[in-house]
């Protein structure tokens, strides 16, 4: 009997993991998953690092040292989060070999302030791959407005990029043309184009939260009766964006010098509404060529129960587009949703990082005092 797992890797789905922390790797934890649970990669985000340096004592070592050289609160957490990726970069690097640097990919983020400043994510991203100097890692750069124009020029560099918070079909086309760019100037300043991967993380979970929000306050029986299918609708419909976007003559050109499709990678794909099953937004959203980074619990899940039935989501397209069209019919504005989901998103991960760098100044000054 193959597990879950397996055949969700049979049917040519990458399984990465949406954690990591100095405990994962110090304990083997991490590398149990890779061995039993068919996980290929890892993604981290301004939420994962607040959870993992602030519980528990796994940093404590580390900040000490930090902090009798002085370090300030941003360099501690650039030192913190770059040697955890690094190192997780090193475990992940024989499935990065094998796969030609499709999977063994570890994601860091720039500083979730900066999204709204070009010029500033191109510093920063530049900065954390010469720090983690990593060929496996994937800098986060969030799809903002403002964002698209810092992936091309990273792209343009040769580094390697995860578009991250990607709520729209609109936005997700800019992503994509914003990679297509950013391969086409890295072609021209002599990069290989076969080393620059890239994936699209478009959020699902969190459609579902807003929506099913506005539809309990229309409370008609049709309005109960969508709950629970946007999030998976938007998603496939987003790997027809995938589809058309990866088969134009623009695409052919690029491909045929040697770059690789940048991958829709499925995030937010724990269940935030208990009446729904806890493996939805895994076996709902199978198809060649996607990612599914999954919390450890959704994952377990999934190891545990989850069915699998190979491709779900070549052809549902038109039955995905009914659901888009029935919930505007009912007066829930897509694109009013997708917008406040970005907003709220950033400000979720800002809001992580402030709270970061408060306890990492008040450890670094403890520490400051032992010694």
């Amino acid at each position: 009997m193959t597990t879950p797992t397996q055949q969700l890797s049979d049917a040519g789905l990458s399984i990465w993991l949406d954690d990591l922390s100095r405990g994962r790797l110090s304990s083997g934890g991490l590398q149990r998953l890779i061995d039993q649970k068919n996980v290929v990669g890892v993604t981290t985000n301004p939420s994962i690092f607040q959870a993992a340096i602030t519980s528990g004592t796994d940093y404590d070592a580390a900040i000490a040292g930090l902090a009798a050289r002085g370090a300030s609160v941003e360099e501690t957490i650039f030192e913190i989060t770059t040697t955890d990726v690094a190192d997780a970069c090193d475990l992940f690097a024989p499935i990065a070999a094998a796969t030609n640097g499709v999977d063994g990919r570890v994601s860091i983020e720039v500083d979730p302030r900066l999204a709204w400043d070009t010029a500033g994510t191109i510093a920063e991203a530049k900065q954390l791959f010469k720090k983690v100097d990593k060929d496996n890692v994937l800098i986060k750069i969030p799809a903002t407005l403002e964002g698209l124009e810092a992936i091309t020029a990273v792209l343009a560099e040769g580094i390697s990029v995860n578009v991250t918070l990607i709520f729209s079909l609109e936005r997700y086309r800019a992503v994509i043309n914003a990679f297509q760019a950013g391969l086409k100037q890295a072609k021209e300043n002599g990069h290989d184009l076969s080393r620059i991967h890239s994936v699209a993380s478009f959020f699902v979970s969190r459609v579902d939260t807003e929506i099913d929000k506005r539809l309990d306050a229309i409370g008609t029986d049709e309005a109960k009766a969508l709950k629970g299918k946007a999030g998976v609708a938007n998603a496939r419909l987003a790997y027809q964006v995938y589809e058309e976007l990866f088969s134009t003559e623009r695409w052919a050109v690029l491909a045929k010098a040697g770059a690789r499709p940048q991958r829709p990678l499925w995030a937010s794909t724990g269940v935030k509404d208990p009446a729904y099953p806890d493996t939805l937004y895994v076996t709902e959203l199978v198809a060649p060529d996607v990612v599914n980074t999954m919390p450890e619990k959704t994952l377990d899940a999934t190891f545990d129960h989850g069915v699998v039935t190979g491709d779900t989501i070549s052809g549902t397209y038109g039955e995905a587009q009914q659901v888009l069209n029935a919930l505007e019919g009912l007066g829930v504005s897509y694109n009013e949703v997708v917008a406040l989901l970005e907003s709220e998103g950033l400000e979720k991960f800002v809001a992580s990082w402030k709270e970061l760098l408060a306890d990492v100044e008040g450890a670094l000054a403890t520490a400051a005092k032992a010694s």
